[in-house]
């Protein structure tokens, strides 16, 4: 039987790191709905990481308050929502718990080398894998106060979403 998922939960980590693949299953697994956050990057956004440009705070802050607002209806309307989103740094992170002050923090990490290959191998997304390194130092790894769950992403995708599951409050 799935956890009470009475808060919001954001997979986050840099591209390649599997949170679009964990955070479907997530959300199946707690019958919850499931957002990918990229859907929101204005077209702006996705042309200049296409291009390889690394995108600003400036060009975050509206994509961030499109996910702001999409975490402000899940807790209105009370569904237990999973959202994809890379959240790479403290404020980012601050800014979407400005909207759902009791968000649920996944962290998806591991070996860059690991990222690499699955970037190297992966087809039909914007972000090229040139871009990772950007990504990497732009993280802010979640820290203890933020009490994120952390997952290993070389385990598989189920092994992920169990120990996700075991580590979520419960209700």
């Amino acid at each position: 039987m799935p956890p009470a998922a009475s808060s919001p939960i954001v997979v986050m980590g840099v591209s390649g790191s599997g949170k679009t693949t964990v955070g479907r299953l997530l959300a199946e697994r707690i019958h919850g709905d499931f957002l990918d956050a990229d859907d929101l990057h204005p077209v702006s956004n996705v042309r200049k990481m296409r291009a390889g440009t690394p995108l600003t705070d400036t060009d975050r802050w509206p994509w961030l308050d499109a996910v702001a607002k999409e975490l402000v209806r899940a807790t209105a309307d009370h569904p237990r929502l999973v959202i994809a989103c890379s959240a790479l740094k403290r404020a980012y992170r601050d800014r979407l718990r400005a909207a759902a002050p009791v968000l649920q923090l996944v962290w998806l990490t591991g070996s860059e080398e690991l990222l690499r290959s699955r970037l190297a191998n992966r087809a039909g997304h914007f972000m090229p894998a040139g871009m990772l390194a950007s990504q990497l130092a732009d993280l802010e790894p979640p820290t203890a106060d933020e009490a994120a769950i952390v997952a290993d992403f070389s385990a598989t995708t189920e092994e992920i979403v169990t120990h996700v599951i075991l580590g979520m409050p419960r209700h």
